[in-house]
This record gives C-alpha cells, structure tokens and sequence, in this order.
C-alpha cells in the first residue's frame, strides 16, 4: 500500500531541493519544479525534450501565490476564478519580473493554474512555492493519465513519482488568456466555453482554431501534438479500413460494424467525458500493438468533444485524409 503522506513529503522535499516531481492532477499527471529556480524548470525542458519556446503552467494551491505571479487580476479573469478554481482551467495573466523567463518563454506573460487535485494541491503547499509543470510524457507523444504512463515514457528521469491513481478528467486543462479586452481560448479543456461566456459576461474568441504562431502563448497550440509513434489519421468513415488487420480503429457509441484490425471504443455509451478519460489510454493500447495506422472519426463537436477533436487533430499523422487502398 502507498504511503500517501510520505510520497507528498518526499515530494515536497524534493521540489524544495531543486529537483523534479511527477504528480497527479484531474487532468493529466504533471512533472514539476519550483516555479521560482529557473536551474529547476530548465531540467524539465531537458528530459521531456521540449523546446524552449513552448512555455508552462505554473501550479498554484491559493490566491496567495497567485499575487506572487501576476500583476494584476481583470474583473473578467476574477468571474472565471471564482468560478472555476480550484479545477482544470489555466488562465494566462502579464507576469511579475520575478517569474523566470525560462517558465514563459521570455514571454511577458504566465499560465496560472489552481488544480482540484487534493494531491497536487498538497504537494504544493508543502512545497511553500508555485510549481511549474508541463504534462509527465516525452515531449509531442501522448499525456500520461496514469503513474504507469509516466514510467512508461520518462522511465526514471523524475526524482519522485506519486502515484495518485487515474486521471479524473484525462485531457489537459482549458486555456484561456484575459491579458486583453476580450477573453481568448487558446486550448479546450473540459469546460465547455458557453459555460466559460456565460460566468465572464462576455464572448471568448477561439485563437485554438488559427494556425500556430512561431512563439505559442501557451502549452498544446503546437500544429502537432499528443502523437503516438504509429500514424494516426483522422476520416470521414471507418468502413472503407474495416476489413485491413493492420490498422487500429478508435470508436465512440455503438457502431454495430464489424473491424477485423483491433478497436478500442472511448465510450459505448456516447459520453464524451468516459471518451475524453478514455482516449489517451486507447492511443497507448492501440500504439503497442505494431500496427501500420490508426484511424478514428471525429467526435461530436460539443462540450469536451472540442478538446477531444483538437487532441485527435494535434495527433493525426496526415490531417488531410488517409485512403485505405494505397497508404
């Protein structure tokens, strides 16, 4: 049995000392360092082989620690605060000079996240500092949603892995930035952005939809993402590969075909928040199995299908489309 108060201590310790900390959030595990010592978050950039460009969310447990990032809070930001943390929303606030330019990509502004996690949120507290954390997988390949996953693509690069189960939610956090006038959607999550309209008392553009900039504002607008080594590529219709065994199909309700290749099925059911906790393990499954492809549909355009459909988007090898007599 874990020792669930020792893990979070040794945790704690660790970040405190400089090193690195794989933790449970609702959304996807974290791997995690002090905010704050910029020798710290570079090791990050290090072992998940991220570019320096693309930058992080910093964790936080209070508002207290907010005040330590930001300078300041719009009436905009505080209604989606008030709202929605602690749980999966990061906001993107200007930064104070005190927040190391490596955590934001010598951008002047700073993704703030308050997890609902009871885990990650005492890591945090016992750590005495904001945390900056990236998602716990290589850089590019698919989130970990579970502490196996983390092992699984980081194997022992992290100085303390807590393991806090699966995932509740399993796609990454909604990003939105109030730096301006109107609020923006720079990533989905699983909050749907009506919801979101409706508590900032205005309307949120949907920058996630434009093509990527050279210096993304925020984690996950990179044009490819959450990819799997086997090629996975988005259609209109499953049928047309239903008889190839070497592909891989990933399905949502009830289809009544039948697939001679493998299937994994994110929700027989038709929920899209089962799919969303579903869909990177199908991916991992499907990975492993040495197929030529994986194909999927897209899902319904609603809700957390958004995320879904932008996590499949990032991920396919060929967006534009995949014939199942020539490739």
């Amino acid at each position: 049995m874990v020792d669930m108060d020792r893990a979070l201590t040794d945790g704690a310790c660790s970040i405190k000392a400089g090193g690195l900390v794989a933790f449970p959030t609702e959304t996807v595990y974290g791997l995690g360092a002090d905010a704050f010592n910029h020798l710290a978050v570079a090791r990050i950039f290090e072992v998940k082989k991220r570019p320096l460009h693309n930058p992080l969310i910093v964790h936080i447990a209070d508002i207290a620690q907010l005040e330590q990032l930001v300078d300041e809070v719009s009436p905009v930001a505080l209604r989606l605060i008030n709202r929605y943390w602690p749980g999966p929303l990061s906001l993107v606030f200007r930064k104070k000079s005190a927040v190391p330019d490596i955590v934001t990509a010598g951008q002047p502004t700073v993704a703030v996240r308050m997890p609902a996690h009871p885990m990650a949120s005492e890591l945090i507290r016992r750590s005495k500092t904001p945390i900056a954390a990236p998602s716990a997988n290589a850089f590019g390949r698919t989130s970990a949603t579970s502490a196996q996953h983390v092992l699984d693509q980081l194997q022992n690069v992290c100085d303390v892995l807590i393991d806090g189960g699966a995932c509740r939610i399993g796609v990454e956090s909604t990003v939105v930035t109030v730096t301006g006038t109107k609020p923006i959607l720079l990533r989905p999550g699983a909050i749907p952005i009506e919801d979101m309209e409706t508590t900032a008392d205005t309307s949120i553009l949907r920058k996630y939809m434009l093509p990527m900039e050279n210096n993304p504002e925020s984690p996950g607008m990179m044009n490819t993402h959450y990819q799997t080594a086997t090629p996975i590529h988005i259609v209109e219709d499953c049928l047309p590969f239903a008889g190839r065994t070497d592909i891989g199909f990933l399905l949502f309700g009830q289809t009544g075909d039948t697939f001679a290749g493998p299937t994994r099925n994110l929700s027989h059911t038709s929920d899209l928040k089962e799919a969303a906790v579903n869909l990177y393990l199908a991916m991992r499954e499907l990975d492993a199995l040495g197929l030529k492809a994986i194909v999927s549909k897209l899902l319904p355009e609603t809700g957390i299908g958004y995320a879904i459909n932008d996590r499949l988007r990032k991920a396919s090898f060929k967006p534009d489309g995949f014939d199942s007599q020539k490739d």
